[in-house]
């Protein structure tokens, strides 16, 4: 009993150790950090897909459409 006693407080120890190590940081990131990186993210989203839909309406779509035209204009 008295080992299991002191297993808590020495675990207990170690996490209060933890806790004010913790909240004792000074590097942390900031809210404005993160907001800048997921406005970043959102951009960068925003002009791939903007490329890709400009790449499959002007030059994937009406490819596949005439090759498929000419696959099923079969005149044998």
């Amino acid at each position: 009993m008295k080992n299991f006693i002191n297993s808590i407080k020495g675990k207990s120890f170690e996490m209060a150790v933890r806790t004010r190590r913790i909240l004792m940081d000074k590097r942390g990131e900031g809210f404005v950090d993160t907001a800048i990186k997921i406005l970043i993210a959102v951009v960068i989203g925003a002009l791939l897909l903007a490329g890709l839909y400009a790449l499959f309406g002007e030059m994937i779509m009406p490819e596949l459409r005439d090759r498929i035209q000419d696959m099923f204009n079969y005149g044998g």
